[in-house]
């Protein structure tokens, strides 16, 4: 399975690997979920970023030489809504070629509105495909809702996202096997239903966080190469990310095995990169600056991809149109000063 499926990554994505940075807006969530930092039980302190933090934290990640950001919240539609994530857009697509989200679920026209302000793929991860599961884990919340998470990819593709980002968080089921085949073939029905958009895999496992529960079941590193194995020789076009949640060691090792995007430098908490103390969501694995891993990178023979995307490319550039609910500024501020 190993030699296959790097036969088939190096066919189809040859030797590289694009590079991103999570950047987490808010710590704030209605949610009860009993393996997540943010989880609305727990007593911690709670930040939102405001404008002037936004451009700091974008200045940093700017400066590393990210140009693609995925940018992350709890879920609290008050605190964190569709006017929040839509500023937040609009203030950092000057600066990134390429932005995502992996925020609460949204309707398909608040998709479709983002969409206009330089959104280009959302993650949504379900968790869990076991429904019994999944309620004793997701305790209070709109979130404990399975079915509204569950067609959140159809609303997606819908609206006409660029690309989707499914996964499952290995640990909270017995039976992850399972897990991984309804993960699978539910990318198969959506590819097969929206073949205009793109699609990702994760493969997250269960890390430590403030308020942790004891995996149900510990998916060994063996067990890992498996599913990116699988994945792989189920799906040649499939993009494959592993975050630092992973070792520094075991990153280095599942390269040639399929992956084709990694985070890099990761802080899981707001303000995280300028060195704020918020809480983090999960204690990260892999430690490494972005310069260490882009290095680790290149003397194991790979291209670092910072861009692969550009705002050309949006059929609905958001700068090319008028929207009556956004105003757009042609000037920029200097990321530098907020740096």
């Amino acid at each position: 399975m190993a030699r296959l499926s790097h036969s088939l990554t190096q066919k189809r994505f040859g030797k590289a690997i694009r590079l991103f940075a999570p950047l987490y807006l808010s710590n704030e969530c209605n949610n009860v979920c009993d393996y997540c930092g943010f989880s609305l039980g727990n007593k911690i302190v709670r930040k939102t970023l405001n404008h002037a933090e936004l451009l700091r934290e974008a200045g940093i990640l700017k400066k590393m030489g990210f140009d693609h950001v995925l940018l992350v919240t709890g879920e609290s539609t008050r605190k964190v809504g569709l006017d929040y994530i839509n500023q937040s857009l609009s203030t950092l697509r000057p600066y990134f070629s390429n932005l995502s989200i992996e925020v609460q679920p949204l309707q398909e026209e608040e998709y479709a509105f983002l969409k206009s302000s330089g959104l280009h793929a959302v993650l949504v991860y379900q968790e869990t495909y076991n429904q019994e599961s999944y309620a004793q884990h997701h305790l209070k919340g709109k979130k404990s809702n399975f079915e509204w998470r569950l067609a959140t990819p159809d609303r997606l593709g819908k609206a006409g996202v660029h690309k989707i980002g499914l996964g499952c968080l290995f640990g909270l089921t017995k039976d992850w096997r399972a897990d991984a085949f309804f993960a699978g073939h539910h990318m198969d029905y959506l590819q097969r239903k929206y073949w205009r958009t793109q699609y990702s895999m994760s493969f997250p496992r269960l890390r430590p966080c403030a308020g942790e529960i004891p995996p149900e079941v510990s998916l060994e590193d063996r067990d890992l190469v498996q599913l990116i194995c699988a994945f792989r020789i189920f799906n040649h076009e499939l993009e494959i990310s592993i975050s630092t949640r992973e070792s520094s060691e075991l990153r280095d090792h599942l390269l040639p095995l399929g992956v084709t995007t990694m985070s890099a430098g990761s802080k899981t908490n707001p303000g995280g990169y300028g060195a704020d103390e918020s809480l983090e969501q999960f204690e990260i694995s892999d430690s490494r600056s972005v310069s260490e891993v882009s290095s680790q990178l290149q003397q194991s023979g790979y291209d670092v991809v910072w861009k692969d995307w550009d705002q050309s490319y949006d059929q609905s550039n958001s700068y090319a149109l008028s929207n009556d609910s956004v105003q757009y500024s042609t000037e920029k501020p200097d990321l530098s000063i907020a740096g």
